[in-house]
């Protein structure tokens, strides 16, 4: 697993639609968009294995998914969280795969979407790799199939435990409001369910889990007969049969898999508990039973949770955010699964309100709906903007893209053909079917209700003992190899020839008023993707307003001279479109996705708020109270708060680039509407914005269109591009304490250059060395080696000023010292030593071969295009780009190495429990001179005392 992912199926999953609704004057209804025709080739191989070809030639790549159906479903008593930490382990060698050599050569093949996740009834394995390399991935899946217990070893499975310790640390005990959520599976499904415990599972079973577990299990549940795989992309259908026919045709078919036999019993009293944890606002979580994947109930219970909870055009945003401001937030959601679904309400109370008071205004909603029922509007709404969130899934060949969604038709439904059917059972739901799965289904007596309020979280993570060692258990070497040893299959296969590639560069026209509008057509799928960028954002913040960028992005959205707040929700919603605004140090953005047929009608609305915004000053209340609340979210994510201390220590105080979006709140409540005026008069000015545009529409479409709504607005000269000199902290190290805090999150940070710096190729291919790939020398020295982190990460900023270049991590507490110890040393050996040839192909060829994939969807060649214009960059740059990297030696590494990553100049950041982690970091003085410690608060921000 190579990156945080705890997989739910996917489903008609709808984004949040961006905006309240109320006294909306009639929104024409958008024409039906016609559906995708997703031309598939299905077969099954005599061992069973399922396997589904599509062929789609819009890039030179390959997507290869395989799923596995086998999850919690499928664990024993006294095993949870086997599944997932089953897929941990299908990452180890294999017979034919030395340990880490498959990370190493799909990256180096250039893999852009490599990675693994587990659901409650399915684990998936997918790469997404240049057309030229599918046999190069067929071959890595096959071994792991086939091959993964013929050297299956202790010390495999005792690295992996402690990943996933880290990992349930990381991403459930340390993630706000985790263990409450893990509480509500609790109270739904009984003991003993499959549902009831958490997908990681817990820390006793993790570590109780034996080297004939994984055995049994692989035996069980790994066979070809118990997979599908989806191969997606540019391929010839019939070579690719031939490829599966030889990687996977010879592997023994394991034993048949019956679907598991689960009851679950219904709720029929509601079901209460309290859960403490580390957060600053309460949350409630409300959950009942409801109908299988597809089964009745289930469309209509999709469409029920998007008009309650369809982002601020859902009922409950308006009653409980926007009329009566006693939410933070509130989202419902219905997840549907094999064996039960669930449909689960959840709304964070605003500071000086109670849950009691959350409670009472969402079950008001809920009588309104299961009483009077929808209108046909909020079922269109509802329906219109899950069939566009739908489409856009597809745009994607690998990973949680079309791939995936094949899959996950062909398991649940038998079909993966189903997309169309999908449609129509989506589009059948009235007023009347959702009214009656409202009432059916969630009933005060069928649900629970768990509460996550302040307090010192508890959670079992006992210090367990390790088995150690390379030898395998007694069950696991008695028995024989599951496959024969074919000697073909111990080379990897070679590249077939190099597939053209030419980088979109879009077209690109000025208006007269100086807006550029930057185009690239893309008729793949009826969807058109576009982004207003502003070249000014939070580094044009003035000094006494951090935040001001971020302020004014907000309220583009709540009010314009023509539309309120509620109508350009539920005018974008209706139109089944996605508007948000937001922004970063270098930009603003508006950005908006519609189908092709409403994008007309959706760019009005994105260019009246955009020209035309009123600020009204209860708005500006509204989200004055919103960004507070948000602020005392950011202090419970210790990486966010590690993020903000670092960037406050490296810039300084007076640096606007040393806050986040938000600001403080003391700039919050001074926040003015003549500030919020001003700032977008001086900075939302056609002179230094761009409209990019991408998708389904022709440049001469676009002409018109952008002529049409933006060629009235006003001209002005852009605002000065100058930003004052950073002033770092002279301190070394940055502590931040939070008590009760399971693990460490680290930040070992420093200023690296500007985007246009020449030195961009040798710094690409030297960070993936260092931590910017999976298989870099830091993952593979903290998480694959020692176990001390769920996984590290390091990366340069690159605005268009000097900005940081930083290494995270979430790490184990007890190896905090450790940990900074050896991210030290690595960054010294990088520096002391040029790459191996081996080395520094790989890494350069990740960089190089895996531009095709960065181009997928809309949205990315939105954001490449986009950067060419905050960049200043030349239209042909990703061209030359690939030449400039094919150039990169190691001479040129070791030089940006030597220049970027100062050990004396870089600053670490520790965000966990002062106590336990303090003395551990002091004992490093005398190696790394960190010096005394500089304490900051949740902000980020100093504090007067230090600790000695």
């Amino acid at each position: 697993m190579k990156i945080p992912t705890l997989m739910v199926p996917l489903m008609l999953a709808g984004a949040p639609a961006d905006a309240p609704a109320q006294n909306v004057p009639p929104t024409p209804a958008p024409a039906t968009s016609a559906v995708p025709a997703i031309a598939f080739d299905k077969f099954v191989l005599p061992n069973g294995l399922q396997v589904i070809l599509v062929e789609d030639k819009r890039l030179p790549i390959a997507a290869v998914n395989l799923w596995y159906h086998v999850g919690p479903a499928n664990e024993a008593p006294g095993l949870t969280g086997f599944a997932h930490l089953f897929e941990h382990m299908m990452f180890a060698q294999t017979r034919h795969i030395p340990r880490g050599m498959a990370d190493r050569l799909l990256e180096g093949a250039g893999a852009t979407d490599s990675n693994g996740g587990t659901g409650y009834d399915s684990t998936s394995y997918y790469d997404t790799v240049p057309s030229n390399q599918l046999e190069l991935a067929l071959w890595v899946h096959a071994d792991r199939m086939g091959y993964l217990l013929d050297v299956l070893d202790q010390q495999a499975l005792t690295v992996q435990q402690d990943v996933v310790r880290n990992e349930r640390r990381q991403t459930v005990e340390g993630e706000p409001y985790g263990i409450v959520e893990e509480a509500l599976a609790q109270t739904l499904f009984p003991k003993g369910h499959p549902y009831h415990a958490s997908i990681i599972g817990s820390h006793a079973d993790i570590q109780g889990a034996k080297l004939s577990d994984v055995r049994d299990f692989f035996v069980r549940y790994y066979g070809p007969n118990n997979a599908s795989l989806v191969i997606a992309g540019d391929i010839d259908k019939r070579k690719t049969r031939e490829l599966v026919t030889r990687y996977f045709g010879t592997l023994k078919r394991g034993p048949d898999v019956a679907r598991p036999n689960v009851s679950t019993p219904p709720i029929t009293a509601e079901r209460r508990v309290t859960v403490r944890d580390r957060v600053e606002l309460p949350r409630v979580f409300m959950g009942w039973l409801t109908p299988p994947a597809y089964q009745n109930g289930d469309a209509e219970l999709l469409v029920a949770a998007h008009i309650l909870g369809g982002g601020k055009a859902g009922r409950l945003y308006k009653s409980l955010v926007y009329e009566r401001q006693i939410a933070q937030d509130v989202d419902a959601g219905q997840t549907s699964l094999g064996l039960a679904s669930t449909f689960v309400i959840d709304a964070t109370a605003r500071a000086g309100h109670t849950p009691q008071e959350l409670e009472a205004a969402i079950d008001a909603e809920l009588a309104q709906l299961a009483e009077h029922g929808p209108t046909p509007r909020e079922v269109e709404r509802a329906r219109n903007s899950l069939e566009t969130a739908l489409l856009a899934s597809l745009e994607k060949l690998g990973g949680d893209g079309l791939a995936e969604q094949l899959n996950h038709y062909n398991m649940y439904t038998g079909d993966p053909g189903y997309l169309p059917k999908d449609l129509a059972r989506l589009r059948r739901v009235d007023a009347a079917a959702v009214q009656r799965a409202v009432r059916t289904w969630l009933s005060k007596n069928t649900r629970a209700v768990v509460t996550g309020v302040p307090g010192k979280p508890k959670f079992d993570d006992p210090a367990l003992p390790k088995k150690r060692g390379a030898k395998a258990d007694k069950a696991v070497a008695a028995d024989a190899p599951l496959n024969q040893a074919e000697a073909w299959r111990a080379t990897p296969p070679k590249a077939g020839p190099a597939p053209r590639f030419k980088a979109p560069r879009g077209e690109s026209f000025v208006l007269a008023n100086g807006l550029r509008v930057i185009h690239h057509h893309n008729p793949a799928l009826p969807l058109v993707s576009s982004q207003l960028v502003v070249r000014s954002g939070g580094a044009a913040n003035p000094e006494r307003l951090p935040g001001l960028a971020g302020f004014t992005a907000q309220m583009l959205e709540e009010g314009t001279a023509t539309r309120s707040a509620p109508q350009i929700a539920d005018e974008i919603a209706q139109l089944g479109a996605f508007l948000d605004t937001g922004s970063s140090d270098d930009v603003s953005t508006v950005s908006l996705l519609a189908l092709r047929v409403t994008f007309e009608r959706a760019l009005d609305v994105m260019a009246d708020i955009v020209q035309r915004p009123a600020f009204p000053n209860a708005e500006i209340e509204r989200q004055r109270a919103d960004r507070i609340g948000a602020l005392m979210q950011q202090r419970d994510d210790p990486e966010t708060v590690a993020a903000l201390a670092a960037a406050s220590a490296l810039f300084g105080p007076k640096h606007p680039k040393g806050y986040g979006q938000l600001g403080l709140e003391p700039a919050i409540r001074g926040t003015t509407r003549d500030d919020i005026a001003a700032f977008w008069k001086r900075h939302y000015v056609p002179s230094n914005a761009a409209l990019v545009v991408t998708g389904d529409i022709t440049r001469a479409e676009l002409e018109t269109l952008a002529n049409r709504y933006f060629g009235a607005w006003p001209a002005a000269e852009a605002p000065d591009d100058a930003s004052d000199a950073p002033r770092p902290t002279p301190a070394r190290l940055v502590l931040v304490d939070q008590p009760d805090s399971g693990q460490t999150a680290l930040q070992v940070a420093s200023m690296g250059p500007a985007r246009d710096t020449p030195d961009f190729p040798a710094l690409q291919v030297m960070n993936g060395v260092l931590g910017g790939m999976f298989s870099s020398r830091l993952n593979n020295n903290l998480r694959e080696t020692r176990g001390y982190t769920y996984g590290i990460y390091s990366h340069f900023d690159y605005d268009r000023t000097p900005a940081p270049f930083s290494i995270e991590a979430s790490v184990q507490q007890d190896a905090t010292g450790a940990s900074v110890r050896e991210i030290f040393r690595e960054i010294a050996a990088l520096r002391a030593q040029p790459l191996s040839d081996d080395e520094l192909k790989a890494a350069r060829d990740a960089q190089l071969l895996s531009l095709p994939g960065q181009f997928e969807t809309n949205a990315d060649i939105g954001a490449s295009l986009t950067e060419l214009f905050v960049y200043g960059l030349p239209p042909d740059y990703y061209d030359t780009l690939a030449k400039r990297l094919a150039e990169v030696d190691a001479a040129a590494v070791q030089q940006a190495a030597r220049q970027w990553l100062d050990p004396d100049k870089m600053i670490v950041v520790a965000v966990g429990e002062r106590r336990r982690i303090l003395p551990q970091l002091q004992s490093l003085e005398r190696d790394l001179k960190l010096g005394p410690p500089e304490i900051r608060d949740d902000d980020g921000q100093a504090q007067d005392k230090s600790a000695r």
